[in-house]
C-alpha cells in the first residue's frame, strides 16, 4: 500500500526563535505561538495554579550556551523546557525543566525540575499573539520577557562575561602568530577598557610593541600608565606615539583623543 501523503498546512499557533547574545553567551527560544481570538486568557485559558507549556503545541525551549544567573539563582548551561505557573495574574513561577520535547504539560514531572524563580508580572499593551523578547541589554545582563494579552513576564538574567573573555584571550595568543602585534594590542585594549589585570596588560603591551613599535601600542601602553597615575611616562609615550603617527593614515582619527589626552596629563603632573 502507498504511504499516504502528509498535508503542509499553516499551524494554527507557528513556530517561532529568538535569540540574544548577552556579554559572550548565546541564549536561544524556541516556541508556539498561540493568539487570544477573543478568549479570556489568563484564569481561564490558562488556568491560575496550573503548569503551563508556556506558548501552545510543544513545550517552549531555552537554550544557554554559558552557566547564567536567573533571577538571582545560578543555572548551568544547556537546553530546557520552559513552563511557567501563573499563581495569580501578577504572581507567576518559571520553571527550568530537564526534559525535552515535551507536548505541553501532560508529562510534566516535578522531578525534572532544575529551577523554579518567582516573577512579578508587568501590565503591558495588548499582544494578539504571543512572543519572547529580549530588553534592557547590557555587558552581562539582560531580561528574557513573555509577552502576552495584556501582560509581560520579565525575567532577568545574568551571565559571566569577563573571565570567559580572558580565557579566549589567552586561547587565541597562544596561538598566535609570532609577529602578530595588533592581537596582543586587541588583548590590551579589552583589559584597559575594564580596568582589569594592569599588570598582565603591560606585559601584553610590551610583547606588542616588541614586535612593531608603532603610534597605536604606544598610545595603548600610555593610557595603561595615566590609569594608574604615571602621566610622566604616559606624555612621553603620547609624544612618541604623535611622531610615529604622522605619517599614518589611520592616525588622524586618533590624533584628537591624543592631543587631549596630552593636555590633561601634564597639567596632572603639577
Amino acid at each position: 500500500m502507498a504511504q499516504a501523503q502528509e498535508l503542509n498546512l499553516p499551524l494554527a499557533s507557528p513556530k517561532a526563535m529568538v535569540s540574544q547574545t548577552i556579554g559572550l553567551t548565546e541564549i536561544k527560544v524556541n516556541y508556539y505561538t498561540p493568539g487570544v481570538k477573543n478568549r479570556e486568557i489568563w484564569g481561564k485559558l490558562v488556568p491560575y495554579g496550573k503548569v503551563w507549556r508556556t506558548g501552545a503545541n510543544e513545550a517552549t525551549m531555552v537554550t544557554f550556551s554559558d552557566d547564567v544567573v536567573v533571577q538571582g539563582e545560578k543555572l548551568a548551561a544547556g537546553t530546557y523546557s520552559l513552563f511557567t505557573i501563573p499563581e495569580s495574574h501578577d504572581n507567576w513561577t518559571i520553571i527550568f525543566n530537564k526534559r525535552l520535547n515535551q507536548w505541553g504539560a501532560f508529562d510534566y514531572k516535578t522531578e525534572d525540575d532544575v529551577l523554579r524563580v518567582p516573577v512579578q508580572a508587568i501590565q503591558d499593551d495588548f499582544h494578539e499573539t504571543l512572543f519572547f523578547s529580549f530588553t534592557d541589554i547590557k555587558a552581562n545582563s539582560g531580561t528574557l520577557n513573555l509577552n502576552w494579552e495584556k501582560i509581560r513576564i520579565p525575567i532577568h538574567i545574568e551571565v559571566e562575561v569577563d573571565q570567559k573573555a580572558l580565557s579566549n584571550i589567552k586561547a587565541a595568543l597562544a596561538e598566535a602568530k609570532p609577529n602578530d602585534w595588533r592581537l596582543y594590542a586587541q588583548a590590551v585594549n579589552y583589559l584597559l577598557q575594564k580596568n582589569k589585570e594592569p599588570e598582565l596588560a603591560l606585559q601584553w603591551i610590551n610583547k606588542s610593541i616588541s614586535i612593531d613599535d608603532n603610534y597605536y601600542n604606544n598610545w595603548l601602553k600610555a593610557q595603561l600608565l595615566a590609569q594608574h597615575n604615571e602621566y610622566q611616562e604616559a606624555v612621553n609615550l603620547v609624544k612618541k606615539a604623535i611622531k610615529l603617527g604622522e605619517k599614518e593614515e589611520t592616525f588622524k582619527q586618533f590624533a584628537p583623543d591624543l592631543e587631549l589626552a596630552l593636555k590633561d596629563w601634564r597639567i596632572r603632573m603639577n
